[in-house]
């Protein structure tokens, strides 16, 4: 931590963004910091673990808590999903529960409400509307609206869009309102807990989910074999996707690894982007069959942490 002499008044604490699958909880950390340090897509279950996003103001450091989607869980990498949601909660000083406004509730956000309603009174819940500007029916979107504060009528409710910007300041100062009083938990220049090498694996796992169909993006799973400085030249990562089943290997490579190529060229510029430095980057595909449900592979591509 640095030597810096924090005003009298200022605040410090935990803000777990939760919500179902694609409501835009990526988006908005994203926004927040004015960068992208969590993988954003069209594809729903682009989180799959837990990401601080942490930013400090001058009167205020924010630690937004990034967590996978609700869902009710087929595999143990689903439910190592849902225990990182609990997890997020149960450590909160703020909780901002993120819908989305284009449509009605749904059974995953019913699955989340439970969850919510185990959550002690003292601890703030914001209700966050996203998506308000998807619909051009103003009362459609004001009947969504309604049926989620039913919900959790004791909610503070703030409607914004991440994409766009729209509301986002507002709820910024709502969430800043409900921290408690305290010091920075991290060095102010800090602006995530993961390496460079963690989210390098995110970003080349939601480039698959750009490229690929069905259910293919969702059974493959990353592992950074090599993550090698060279200096001024830049970095050169080696890295793994583990699929489940042969015939998956073939998809993920495409003919003459023209589906791999593309993988690797928009993981590559995302990598780069978020490093600031150029990237060369080789992958490979190798099949682990139901790694999902394998403890081992679970560890090895980092989804358990090692006690």
């Amino acid at each position: 931590m640095n030597n810096v002499l924090y005003p009298q008044g200022y605040k410090a604490g935990y803000a777990a963004l939760v919500g179902r699958p694609n409501v835009g909880k990526s988006t908005l950390v994203n926004a927040f910091l004015e960068q992208m340090i969590a993988p954003v897509t069209p594809k729903p279950q682009t989180t799959q673990r837990k990401q601080l996003g942490i930013l400090t103001l001058e009167d205020a450091q924010i630690i937004f808590v990034d967590t996978p989607g609700m869902h009710h869980p087929t595999h143990e990498l689903g439910r190592f999903m849902i225990e990182a949601i609990k997890s997020s909660l149960e450590d909160a000083d703020v909780i901002i529960w993120i819908v989305d406004g284009s449509e009605k509730p749904h059974s995953d956000d019913v699955l989340l409400l439970e969850s919510l309603k185990k959550i002690p009174i003292e601890i703030p819940i914001i209700l966050a509307v996203n998506k308000v500007d998807r619909t051009s029916s103003r009362q459609l979107l004001e009947d969504n609206i309604k049926r989620f504060q039913e919900m959790l009528p004791n909610a503070e409710v703030f409607h914004l869009s991440a994409k766009t910007g729209f509301g986002c300041k507002e709820l910024l100062k709502g969430i800043i309102q409900k921290l408690p009083p305290g010091q920075p938990f991290f060095d102010s220049q800090q602006i995530t807990d993961q390496f460079e090498r963690e989210i390098a694996a995110e970003l080349i796992r939601s480039a698959a989910l750009v490229h690929l169909r069905d259910e293919v993006p969702y059974s493959i799973g990353i592992h950074i074999d090599e993550f090698n400085e060279r200096g001024e030249i830049g970095a050169h990562i080696v890295a793994t996707l583990y699929v489940e089943r042969e015939s998956h290997k073939g998809i993920v490579i495409g003919k003459g690894a023209a589906t791999l190529k593309a993988i690797g060229t928009t993981a590559r510029k995302e990598i780069e982007l978020m490093s600031g430095r150029k990237v060369f980057l080789d992958l490979k595909v190798k099949v682990n069959k139901n790694w999902r449900n394998k403890q081992e592979a679970l560890k090895m591509m980092g989804y358990i942490k090692e006690s």
